[in-house]
């Protein structure tokens, strides 16, 4: 059976992070997706045909993906392109993340829909247009899907993800020393290892 998994970055990435999955699937084809999407819209335009065509060249795809980039895949894909979905401290509830910002600079949605655009001192800038139509287009999500999350994510609250995986059936790891970057030496064992339990191809 030929699988091909498809590893998804989160933001500021890039699909060269697939590389060091190699080593854990030898006998699947590891691909990173050099997407170019920035926003639901486009990535509702972007991410299909890409998995489309792998679903014609391979039995299986399984979707890896990570943060920004699990996102743009549950607002984008279905079953019909992918078998199987991994996330990395996803980000499930944009709604949320957004209006969690918007407090964080001490502004509220009422703000937002006045100046349409407000900038952050943590790089993002906030974007009615975004809000409005992240409130009218909820995610709807029905892929077998196992989801790690670490415990000492600052960015994605606990219930938000407790919330969107019990909604969808998704299996759900919490490791408490992680955080929303798995990036140290720790982090990174622990995700091989979740991983190679986990996906057992």
């Amino acid at each position: 059976m030929k699988t091909a998994i498809v590893y998804v970055h989160g933001k500021g990435g890039e699909a060269a992070e697939a590389d060091r999955f190699r080593p854990l699937f030898a006998n699947c084809e590891v691909i990173g997706f050099d997407y170019r999407s920035d926003t639901p819209w486009d990535a509702k335009i972007e991410f299909p045909p890409f998995f489309a065509d792998l679903k014609k060249k391979f039995d299986r795809v399984v979707l890896l993906a990570n943060s920004i980039g699990a996102y743009f895949s549950i607002c984008s894909l279905t079953g019909e392109q992918i078998d199987r979905a991994f996330f990395i401290s996803p980000v499930v509830d944009m709604k949320r993340l957004i209006e969690d910002m918007l407090a964080w600079v001490g502004a509220g949605k009422a703000d937002l829909q006045a100046r349409g655009s407000i900038p952050t001192s943590f790089g993002e800038t906030l974007s009615w247009n975004y809000y409005t139509y992240v409130c009218d287009h909820p995610a709807v999500w029905r892929v077998p899907t196992e989801i790690l999350f670490g415990g000492r994510d600052t960015l994605i609250p606990r219930e938000t993800v407790e919330a969107f995986a019990k909604s969808t059936g998704a299996g759900l790891t919490i490791w408490e020393p992680g955080e929303h970057w798995f990036h140290t030496g720790a982090q990174l064992r622990f995700l091989d290892d979740w991983l190679e339990n986990k996906l057992k191809v």
